[in-house]
């Protein structure tokens, strides 16, 4: 006779147990003492869980802060610098103690890891989120277990991520991973203030709706990390719009987030998975100027009636060539699409309102939310769920070639 089902087998989450390459990531105060240093005791744990989860043939790509707050305690600092030069000092120091702690850790279990580093920079030009796929990948097939971090040493105010929440969203979609799991100090996204009585945990969402009335938090009480309830909700959103679930919980809680255990908060899928290239143009490309269009032109591209053309064009702005991402704006001037410009700033400026040629190729566009909301045909269902990354223009254009998908 076939015994019922136990309690902890109807628990079991299929998203997870499906999933064969997963990003973690991992937060500065779950890898960090109180003072600053690195916790060996939290880091091998953490190495302990993903070491077991590697040994059933799941693939694992590490998102881990923590080289600013590895850095402090060497440093004498006493709190995470203010200033971007001292956190660039911070990181320049902790990076390879925090890499050096994980090579040793995975060592015990006879894994080897790869340092990955990545500027928001590295993932908004094609030629460069090409190549950190290639690297990434090749060092999953080879065994290893790759470590992302942000550049931090290196990366200025105007070309960093600003939380590794946002960048192990897109990290995801880079590696076309099959899970995302977020991990912190709290167990779960909670409808208010978790040191409040009463707050209740979130263990599915499903969509914006079930968001509404939640109240989130900026970054922790530790000190040491950027991120908070909101980065990672956002995060959720970039991930899980691109068909890439996500489970939110407390580090001390990783062993059964990996096992499907229904611990913290899933975040379900929300969209499909599209091409590389849509995903890019989606969520990490930096616009490189604006093209305003008329209330009919923007009717006619949600709609989905075909390429854009230059009549629909009221006002250009920014200097940018064919081939680089631009957004779209309304009359008002607010945001209804990105694509890639099919005509350089100078030709479109002198054709704009006055003739017949493609300013962007239906193929090339991505509508952003206050487009999206009105619901859109098959052929034109892109939609972004939050925008990662701010509008600015690089004064020099990168060389990569043509798009990723």
């Amino acid at each position: 006779m076939t015994s019922p089902p136990t309690p902890a087998a109807e628990a079991l989450r299929p998203d997870v147990l499906r999933a064969r390459r997963i990003v973690v990531k991992v937060g500065s105060s779950s890898l960090t003492t109180a003072v600053g240093g690195l916790d060996s005791d939290r880091v091998d744990a953490l190495v302990d869980v993903l070491a077991r989860t590697r040994a059933t043939g799941t693939e694992i790509v590490l998102v881990s802060s923590g080289a600013i707050a590895a850095g402090l305690a060497p440093l004498g600092l006493a709190e995470r610098p203010q200033d971007l030069a001292g956190q660039q000092a911070a990181a320049c120091v902790g990076q390879g103690l925090l890499v050096a702690r994980y090579t040793a850790s995975f060592a015990r279990y006879g894994l080897r890891v790869g340092q990955v580093l990545l500027t928001a920079d590295d993932i908004g030009r094609r030629a460069q989120y090409r190549n950190a796929y290639r690297a990434l990948t090749k060092v999953l097939s080879m065994g290893a277990v790759p470590i992302v971090n942000e550049n931090d040493t290196v990366a200025t105010s105007e070309i960093r991520f600003g939380d590794n929440d946002r960048l192990a969203a897109l990290v995801s979609h880079l590696v076309r991973a099959d899970l995302l799991v977020l991990l912190s100090d709290i167990d779960g996204l909670y409808d208010g203030d978790p040191r409040r009585p009463g707050a209740q945990r979130l263990k599915d969402v499903h969509g914006q709706q079930d968001l509404a009335g939640v109240e989130l938090g900026g970054a922790g009480s530790s000190g040491v990390g950027t991120g908070g309830m909101k980065t990672k909700v956002e995060a959720a959103r970039i991930a899980t719009g691109a068909g890439v679930p996500v489970v939110l919980t407390a580090a001390r809680h990783a062993a059964d987030a990996l096992a499907g255990r229904e611990t913290g908060t899933l975040f379900h899928r929300t969209g499909d998975r599209n091409s590389d290239h849509l995903l890019w143009l989606e969520h990490a490309s930096s616009p490189r100027g604006t093209v305003q269009l008329t209330a009919d032109a923007v009717h006619a591209l949600v709609q989905g009636r075909g390429a854009l053309p230059a009549t629909g064009v009221t006002r250009v702005a920014g200097q940018f060539v064919a081939g680089d991402p631009v957004e779209l704006l309304d009359e008002e001037g607010h945001v209804v699409a990105r694509g890639l410009a099919s005509l350089a700033f100078q030709e479109l400026s002198l054709l704009r309102g006055r003739s017949g040629r493609e300013v962007v190729h239906q193929d090339d566009l991505v509508l952003l939310p206050a487009a999206a909301r009105g619901g859109l045909p098959a052929q034109l269902r892109r939609e972004v769920s939050v925008r990662v990354l701010p509008a600015r223009e690089f004064a020099a254009r990168d060389a990569g070639g043509p798009g990723l998908g």
